[in-house]
Order: C-alpha cells, then sequence, then structure tokens
C-alpha cells in the first residue's frame, strides 16, 4: 500500500524548457516531485546554440537544458530516465507505469512537447544542429552572411524565411507543390526581398550530404543544370506533431489543431492535471523555450494550489483501496 513517503505530490512527464521548468517551481514549492522522461533537453537540446534565452550567454541548448535540470535537482527534485507506459486515474489520484517502475501521485504535468516533423532522410539526425535546424528563430543568426535552404511553404515558413533574411545573404525557398499557402501580408514582405530569395517549387530535398557538417543537398529536380546545391545550413518549417497520446488516454480534451486543451493556468478538463510546453497552443505557432518555461512554471503553480485544497485524499483513497 502507498504510505505519505511514496505518493508524490507531482509527476512530470518530460524533460524539457517546460517540464524543467515546472520542477523548478515544484521545488521551490516543496513539492515532492519527480520529473520522468526517456531523455533530458527535448528538442531544445538537440537544437544547437541558443541565443535568445533572457539572462543567459549563448550556449548550446543541450548545456542550457542540463543548468535546467541542475537546477531543480538542487530543489530537491528527482529525474527518472524511463518511458511511461500508461497511466490509470481514480477520482483525484493516479498511478504513472513507467519501464523503471510504478508512482502514485497527486497530479501530473504532460510537457512531453512537440515533434518537430522531419524530412527522415538519411544523415538528417547526424547533422542536426550542425546545419540541419527546425527553428530559425533559435538558429538563424548563426547563419550571418551565409546560404541558407527552408524548406516549406507554409505561412510559418515564410515567416521564418523573412526573420532568416534579416542575417543571411541568400535563401533558397523549397517548395514541394506548386504554390506558397502564406498570409499576404507575409507573402508581401517576402516579395520585397527580391533576388535575396529564389523559389524552388514543386521540388524536394532528396539527400543531405556532408560529414562534420552540411556542404550541400539533392534535389529531386535540377536547378540551374545541377540536382546538388551548395548551401551552409538546411532550415525544415513542415510542421510539428504535439505528443499527446498519454494525454489522450487518460481523457484529456485535445483542441482543433491537436493539441492539449489547457486554460490560461495550464489546467486541462481533468482535476490534478495540467499541461505546457509545446504540447499546448496557448502561444499559437509561437514556440520557443521562454514561453514553454512560462507555462512550466504556470502549470507547477497550479499543481501546487491543487495539492493544498486536495490535501491528502490520495492517501486516504489508498487505504480505502487496499482495505
Amino acid at each position: 500500500m502507498p504510505d505519505n513517503n511514496t505518493i508524490q505530490d507531482l509527476i512530470i512527464i518530460g524533460a524539457g524548457a517546460a517540464g524543467l521548468s515546472a520542477g523548478i517551481y515544484a521545488g521551490r514549492y516543496r513539492m515532492k516531485a519527480v520529473i520522468i522522461s526517456e531523455t533530458i533537453g527535448g528538442e531544445t537540446a538537440l537544437a544547437g546554440k541558443i541565443e535568445n534565452y533572457p539572462g543567459v550567454k549563448p550556449l548550446d541548448g543541450f548545456d542550457l537544458m542540463q543548468i535546467m535540470q541542475e537546477q531543480a535537482a538542487a530543489l530537491g527534485v528527482k529525474t527518472g530516465l524511463a518511458r511511461v507506459e500508461k497511466i490509470a486515474r481514480s477520482e483525484h489520484c493516479f498511478t504513472v507505469t513507467t519501464t523503471q517502475g510504478e508512482y502514485f501521485t497527486h497530479g501530473i504535468i504532460f510537457a512531453l512537447g512537440a515533434e518537430r516533423r522531419r524530412l527522415g532522410l538519411p544523415n538528417e539526425k547526424e547533422l542536426t544542429g550542425r546545419g540541419v535546424h527546425y527553428c530559425i528563430t533559435c538558429d538563424g543568426p548563426l547563419y550571418r552572411g551565409k546560404t541558407i535552404a527552408l524548406v516549406g511553404g507554409g505561412d510559418a515558413s515564410i515567416k521564418g524565411l523573412n526573420l532568416a533574411a534579416e542575417y543571411v545573404n541568400k535563401i533558397f525557398l523549397i517548395v514541394r507543390g506548386k504554390e506558397i499557402t502564406a498570409e499576404p501580408i507575409n507573402l508581401e514582405q517576402m516579395k520585397k526581398l527580391g533576388d535575396k530569395v529564389e523559389v524552388l517549387f514543386e521540388t524536394e530535398v532528396k539527400a543531405i550530404v556532408g560529414q562534420d557538417k552540411v556542404e550541400k543537398i539533392v534535389l529531386s529536380r535540377p536547378y540551374n543544370g545541377f540536382n546538388e546545391l551548395a548551401i551552409d545550413g538546411l532550415f525544415v518549417e513542415v510542421g510539428a506533431i504535439p505528443n499527446t497520446e498519454l494525454a489522450k488516454s487518460l481523457g484529456a480534451k485535445l483542441d482543433a489543431a491537436g493539441y492539449i486543451e489547457a486554460d490560461a493556468m495550464m489546467k486541462t478538463n481533468i482535476d490534478g492535471v495540467f499541461a505546457a510546453g509545446d504540447t499546448v497552443n496557448l502561444f499559437g505557432r509561437f514556440k520557443q523555450d521562454i514561453t514553454a518555461a512560462a507555462m512550466g512554471a504556470v502549470a507547477a503553480t497550479s499543481a501546487y494550489e491543487d495539492r493544498n485544497i486536495h490535501g491528502e485524499v490520495c492517501l486516504w483513497h489508498a487505504k480505502a483501496t487496499i482495505s
């Protein structure tokens, strides 16, 4: 039977910026909390250099996440490297089953983020952070005065392109279809860039070439008579897939875009369950470490307040279940 020493105040699922921030705040609230994740850092750990996190000098995304994890640990929050296999709910109490054992908890924060859609090419994973990127806001400044290719034809792609144009000398926009589906104002801004941008319609990237860094890409159709295009960096902006399967299995509502539905205090439709980071669509397309960390802090605050309201309900529930 779970006792008061084995029941956690909070289980945080995910160890990216949202989950680690939630852990830091849970620790500051003196909550008994565990962060569970298969890896530390989420997408940020793979992003390369981070230059826009307030108060922190430019550093590798993995290092930034490591600092956050150490900060949470210093406040007494444990991290369990495991995969969550299922979650069972009984009233306001939850049993979280992982590959490393079970946890009994008063509350849960889902902070599993969203996976950027990849191109699915050989060498793509190995060169991520070394010429292959998925966030222009994060990594565009690294390519000042250089040449990049951007894959995507939606509005987010064109917004990213317009931002990248502030840094780079040349942008090749690679669009699989016959047209760009962006908001008119963003498309107009792109057109003002003139020869700085070349759009390759009905074209796909078939291969990424390079050992330690990206050197060139292979195109599905010739450009100026050649199928290879020399570039310094490749940005992929073809959407993201939120990790919501666990939340759905518990009965959490999703919004029209497939993200976990949460209010401004990161509460879901399930009492005791919260969500934060890129698994939530609170800020629309603007998904950054700073917004994820903010949501994690808010979610932990809500979980703390919720824990105070319900007191020892899980302990008494556990005793009733055993007896």
